[in-house]
């Protein structure tokens, strides 16, 4: 009984706007007049308090020109109040294209902003919730004209990163009053692994078609880094990496044939997690596309035939981004 009687309630009511997560909305979104708030600024306030005190000045020494300005400056004040709002309703906002981005970078998100009346609109901040109104992007928009305006994003982790809802502000002309709208279109960026920045093993190469030759410490294409061995020759130890990451480290350099290498989850090091390996092949994936290599990926129940470009470069990120968490370390 009580849950229905606060359901009729205005504070409810209130509460339940303010706190309320809705879903993402797909299509257009028109910001109508139920969609615009508008509230006055700090500065709306010591405006309104002056010309309180003004009026009342006026009123005590019966001054007929503070009256005059009291009341013009009352009537630019309300005006504004309008242009504010005026200048936020109406608009349309659409999804536009989002990138895939590694795990730790800010995901940019571009929204196609379309202003469908006669006049300009000035000064409209946008900015996510996540992301605070200090990486607030600002932005003109013309009459009839559609503006792609970037909104980042951080992330944090690997797999697929919602849009948060975006908050779309004004303070135009005179910022004495507030006037703000929420949309939340429905727009996701795939996070890839961050890269794993420590030196890398060797990867095995395969002969299991064509011609090829192995990878080995040849000194034509720069490959990566590998933990030092004893065999190594001091020509190839790599004496700045090895001091930033106060361990012994090798360059790793590949033949000019066309080499063939496969990156396999279940070969890397026991000791490191699921996210450490991840981390790790999404390293080799990035070195083997830089030297313009043929690789392939090996995934628990996902095999990557071998390939080569970008082509290979995005399949093979995307598998890791949104490689299964519960799937077993072997």
């Amino acid at each position: 009984m009580l849950q229905r009687l606060l359901q009729y309630s205005q504070l409810y009511n209130f509460l339940n706007w303010f706190f309320w997560k809705r879903a993402p909305e797909p299509g257009t979104i028109v910001l109508t007049q139920r969609r615009v708030y508008v509230l006055p600024t700090r500065q709306g306030i010591i405006f309104a308090i002056s010309l309180l005190l003004m009026l009342i000045g006026s009123i005590n020494y019966n001054l007929s020109l503070g009256y005059v300005l009291t009341f013009l400056l009352a009537g630019m004040g309300i005006v504004s109040i309008l242009h504010t709002f005026r200048n936020l309703a109406q608009l349309a906002i659409r999804a536009g294209r989002v990138e895939a981005v590694f795990a730790g970078d800010a995901a940019q998100f571009h929204l196609l902003v379309e202003n469908r009346e006669r006049f300009n609109r000035h000064t409209i901040m946008l900015f996510s919730r996540t992301a605070g109104a200090a990486n607030a992007v600002t932005c003109d928009l013309p009459a009839n004209r559609t503006t792609d305006i970037a909104v980042s994003m951080p992330s944090t982790q690997r797999g697929w990163l919602q849009l948060q809802r975006v908050t779309m502000e004004t303070r135009f002309p005179l910022g004495l009053t507030r006037a703000w709208s929420y949309v939340q279109p429905d727009m996701r960026a795939l996070v890839y692994p961050k890269p794993d920045d420590s030196g890398l093993p060797l990867p095995t190469a395969q002969p299991d078609a064509g011609d090829m030759i192995s990878i080995g410490s040849g000194t034509d294409d720069f490959f990566g880094f590998r933990t030092y061995q004893p065999s190594d020759s001091p020509r190839h130890v790599a004496w700045k990496a090895s001091a930033r990451s106060e361990e012994p480290l090798t360059k790793v350099f590949t033949g000019r044939a066309a080499s063939e290498l496969w990156f396999d989850y279940a070969a890397l090091a026991p000791e490191l997690d699921r996210e450490a390996r991840l981390s790790r092949l999404t390293r080799c994936v990035l070195l083997a596309t830089r030297n313009n290599l043929r690789f392939g990926l090996k995934l628990p129940g996902i095999d990557i035939p071998m390939d080569e470009g970008e082509a290979q470069r995005e399949r093979c990120l995307r598998e890791l981004a949104l490689f299964d968490h519960m799937a077993p370390v072997n």
